[in-house]
């Protein structure tokens, strides 16, 4: 993904944002035009499509998430401290608005209408995000940090669901507190609390 021009990099970052606040369908080309100053038929000079184009944000946001993942794992190796750093991030940019939404949330709910090269790259993300959590659940379960009442899968899966439902809570009732509002208690019953 390091090699797009820095116009392409421009219009992905730009996409990035249209697809933060409303998803696939609600921006064009020319939505984007305006911005990077660059006129819609050379849009498609970098992006020969639409799907093309939100293929690569995708794609580059989840580098970005495997990076942040791994990173986690490297610097903290502990659990616990690992799911609630994952917790802290989306606490943080909802907070300060620099990210306030998973833009594979906002796509999962246009899947069914999505071209296939974008599908998949959406629900490659849910798959590593579960897979990842359940790898902490597990490894905190084993070295008795974690209380689990199901299986590590199901409890990763519950702990995903919840973070991007806390995530739509606190857009729907435009306050960034209600996020950790609803993971605390998410949290403490990890730990047996």
């Amino acid at each position: 993904m390091n090699d797009l021009s820095q116009k392409a990099q421009e219009i992905a970052a730009h996409t990035r944002r249209l697809l933060t606040t409303g998803g696939y369908k609600s921006f064009s080309y020319a939505d984007i035009a305006d911005v990077v100053q660059i006129r819609k038929a050379s849009i498609h000079h970098h992006f020969p499509g639409k799907a093309d184009l939100v293929r690569t944000v995708v794609a580059q946001y989840r580098e970005e998430a495997r990076a942040g993942m791994a990173a986690l794992d490297h610097q903290l190796n502990d659990a616990l401290a690992e799911i609630k750093a994952y917790v802290d991030y989306w606490s943080h940019c909802i907070k300060d608005g620099t990210s306030s939404f998973c833009i594979c949330v906002m796509l999962a709910v246009e899947l069914p209408t999505l071209p296939a090269e974008v599908a998949i790259e959406v629900t490659g993300h849910f798959q590593e995000l579960v897979e990842w959590l359940t790898s902490l659940l597990e490894k905190g379960q084993n070295e008795g940090v974690i209380e689990l009442k199901d299986t590590p899968v199901v409890e990763a899966r519950a702990l995903m669901a919840t973070v991007h439902g806390a995530m739509l809570a606190a857009r729907a009732f435009d306050n960034a507190d209600i996020f950790q509002e609803i993971m605390q208690p998410v949290l403490n019953r990890l730990l047996g609390s």
